[in-house]
């Protein structure tokens, strides 16, 4: 499958709130629900306005589309990591969001975006990429930003209605 990457905007952002709603989809099938919940992003008001903030600075919106011009990833980077996200004494590339199309699983777009979000520090003189996910329960995801060549940095908790959400830092030093 041949995978282009470009800036979206304002106008992907349905494409994306699909995207993420495919993966709640995906992961409620597989009864782990403590990532995002079992509700699709695309219904809950706070969600669509966190996914329609990424069109604004200090967010760059990376899209990997397929060669019928579907949206099939999606890859948010800001410079600003976000309130729970322990502090570094160092500029550094974060990676806000990272979604793929759970149909394409094990196709690359993943891997693709995270090579593209490298390319982007790179670009920018920045020496370091970090990235946050759900660390509970089986730890699947963070096996796969290890697979990606992420390394387990600190954990951190953040108190939600349901219960508290563990998190994971992971970072690639360039």
């Amino acid at each position: 499958m041949k995978i282009d990457i470009r800036t979206g905007g304002p106008d992907d952002v349905p494409d994306i709130l699909a995207l993420l709603d495919g993966a709640v989809t995906w992961l409620t099938g597989q009864d782990r629900t403590g990532q995002w919940g079992d509700q699709p992003f695309s219904t809950n008001p706070a969600r669509v306005e966190q996914v329609s903030s990424y069109a604004a600075e200090p967010f760059l919106i990376r899209l990997a589309v397929d060669e019928d011009g579907r949206t099939v990833g999606c890859c948010v980077l800001s410079e600003d990591r976000g309130k729970w996200i322990p502090a570094v004494n160092e500029r550094e590339l974060y990676v806000r969001n990272l979604v793929t199309d759970r149909s394409r699983k094990g196709s690359g777009i993943g891997a693709a975006l995270i090579a593209d979000a490298i390319e982007e520090a790179r670009r920018r003189g920045i020496g370091l990429l970090r990235v946050d996910c759900y660390g509970g329960a089986d730890r699947k995801l963070v096996a796969q930003y290890r697979a990606l060549g992420f390394t387990e940095t600190e954990t951190f908790e953040v108190e939600q209605p349901r219960g508290v959400w563990p998190g994971q830092v992971l970072e690639i030093r360039l």
